[in-house]
């Protein structure tokens, strides 16, 4: 079974949000559970779907990714080589004093055209995902942050945990 953890957090993004000081109560969470282990960290937020919080993580748990739906149009599905990536993520190695939220809150506000509020991460076991490589139309360089499942058929299993932000 996967372990869905919760944690409060005032934060809004009506307005600028303290990236750290969000980020660090998530961190906070990140560590008790998942210190010395290697994952990657998946951030989404519910509203972009056309379901609840508690219905998007009920879908994670199901099928091991927020990707449900071919057809639903989402953020960077596409790539410069058209390579197949089952998601995108950031790996980390978790640390006692390691900080990694912060690299999530800020582009979800500063990026998209609406503001998104992080309220899903999910934690993946590394080993069970394997990185590919690619590049995103008009930016430069190799990106590392697509990611398959090594076990097509049991994408659940690559799941650590799902973290709900309330």
């Amino acid at each position: 079974m996967v372990p869905v953890y919760s944690v409060k957090v005032e934060y809004s993004v009506r307005t600028k949000p303290d990236y750290a000081a969000v980020g660090g109560k998530i961190d906070r969470l990140i560590r008790k559970h998942f210190l010395g282990r290697r994952v990657a960290i998946r951030c989404l937020g519910s509203q972009e779907h056309s379901c609840s919080l508690s219905e998007i993580v009920s879908i994670i748990k199901k099928l091991g990714t927020d990707r449900y739906s071919p057809k639903r149009k989402g953020e960077k599905y596409g790539n410069v080589d058209n390579k197949k990536i089952n998601f995108f993520a950031l790996d980390f190695t978790i640390r006692k004093n390691g900080e990694y939220m912060r690299q999530f809150i800020e582009p979800f506000y500063t990026y998209p055209k609406k503001p998104v509020r992080i309220d899903v991460v999910i934690i993946y076991d590394l080993a069970k995902l394997k990185r590919i490589l690619h590049r995103y139309e008009g930016r430069k360089g190799v990106k590392r942050d697509g990611f398959v499942f090594r076990e097509p058929k049991n994408k659940p299993a690559a799941l650590l945990g799902i973290i709900k932000v309330l």
